[in-house]
């Protein structure tokens, strides 16, 4: 099943997303789980996708005002260095435990929303990288037991603004700018896929591909990341795992490649969706 966020007559909602468009959760079902973020926590999305399934659609896929899939996580947790040529490209030495740092909400938008660039610099980088969105929360999770606690796939542009992220040693500033997350379009479980390893992440800037993957380069795949996480924090339901960024980065380039007001940028990532975003300067 797939799912959405969106809004609908100016009011945020979330429903079933089909082949024939987006499908609203009745009033009923709002009631009972007025979030996407909700109905994952109450473990309630078979529920709500099977009872969804006979509605009409309110809206067409390309014509929805898409929200971040999840506006209002507890945690987006991102992982830098996690492919081996993005690493290599980077000069970064090899390490034993992920990298993470942190992402606001505030810093997202959705499928179809502009990604801004900032007035203070012209350094805004793409960042094809695939979310994960935690469906059972958790302490000390093992590895053997991660992949049950996953409520399912998006893509995500981790778009980041080099020159702040590299004023320091540490990433957060350069990664939250308002307006350069993009996640979406839906929230793709795990059923629907039956070898995550072979599907293929492609990033394109005006139509040329820039960044090419399978999710079996990661250095450190979805259960050790799960598994390192929950060890120092208690993962809950809704929480975003953004798993990292292949080689190809803008900033890595030579010359530099920065996504311009007037680009427009694509991630997609087989069987999961294709997020897209224009690219505006900050007014």
């Amino acid at each position: 099943m797939r799912f959405a966020s969106f809004t609908l007559n100016g009011k945020a909602t979330w429903g079933l997303a089909s082949e024939k468009g987006l499908h609203p959760v009745t009033a009923d079902l709002a009631a009972r789980f007025p979030t996407l973020r909700s109905a994952i926590a109450a473990d309630a999305l078979a529920e709500v996708g099977n009872a969804l399934a006979g509605t009409s659609a309110a809206v067409s896929i390309d014509d929805a005002d898409y929200l971040p899939l999840i506006p209002d996580p507890d945690k987006i947790l991102c992982i830098g260095l996690n492919y081996e040529a993005h690493r290599i490209e980077g000069g970064w030495p090899v390490v034993e435990h992920p990298t993470i740092f942190l992402r606001l909400p505030n810093s997202q938008i959705g499928h179809n929303q502009p990604m801004i660039r900032p007035k203070v610099s012209e350094t805004l980088d793409f960042e094809a990288e695939l979310a994960v969105v935690i469906g059972k929360g958790g302490r000390y999770i093992s590895e053997a037991d991660a992949m049950a606690h996953v409520a399912g796939y998006a893509c995500y542009n981790e778009g980041s603004v080099r020159e702040w992220q590299r004023h320091t040693q540490q990433f957060t500033p350069g990664k939250n700018f308002l307006g350069t997350g993009a996640f979406g379009p839906c929230l793709v479980t795990p059923d629907e896929i039956d070898n995550l390893g072979e599907l293929v992440m492609e990033a394109r800037l005006n139509g040329e591909v820039v960044q090419h993957t399978k999710f079996d380069d990661l250095i450190f795949p979805i259960p050790r990341l799960i598994n390192y996480i929950s060890t120092f924090t208690e993962l809950v339901p809704g929480d975003v795992i953004v798993t990292g960024t292949p080689g190809g980065v803008g900033g890595r380039r030579q010359p530099p490649l920065w996504m311009k007001p007037g680009d427009e940028i694509v991630v997609e990532i087989d069987k999961i969706g294709k997020l897209v975003n224009p690219v505006v300067a900050e007014s």
